[in-house]
């Protein structure tokens, strides 16, 4: 009896405690600044629990840069009309993010727009299908 106790409050821990360890914290992006980018999307990963823009910018002297783009889940995104092949390769387009505080290239994802005109996201509300994950500023 003790041992089936045991086993049912050990399997209830870790089926609640493995999602809280698999998620990060979002500390890394500054949550008081934008950019604005445009680039070309190099890859457009559809995955949980985050999809991913990896788009190309070109820098001052004209060299392309990569940045790595963390938006939601494909559910969240979903629900904001977006699909697996929203984003192509090849495709140019300007991307609203928040950065990463080191000043790496790298952002949160707030808003897109396409290059028919079409705004995907809202950065008033933090983008990205997430709402309620960070402090409204």
């Amino acid at each position: 009896m003790k041992f089936n106790v045991f086993a049912t409050a050990t399997i209830a821990f870790l089926m609640f405690a493995l999602p809280a360890i698999a998620h990060h914290s979002f500390a890394m992006f500054d949550a008081s600044k934008t950019v604005t980018l445009e680039g070309t999307v190099k890859e457009f990963h559809w995955t949980n629990p985050h999809s991913w823009i990896f788009l190309n910018v070109a820098d001052a002297e004209g060299r392309l840069v990569e940045w790595p783009i963390e938006l939601g889940s494909p559910g969240g995104l979903t629900r904001q009309g977006w699909v697996p092949k929203t984003l192509v390769p090849g495709m140019n387009v300007k991307i609203m993010v928040r950065p990463l505080k080191d000043g790496k290239p790298g952002g949160q994802f707030l808003t897109v727009w396409l290059p028919d005109g079409k705004q995907l996201g809202d950065p008033s509300t933090r983008g990205g299908g997430n709402r309620g994950r960070e402090p409204v500023d």
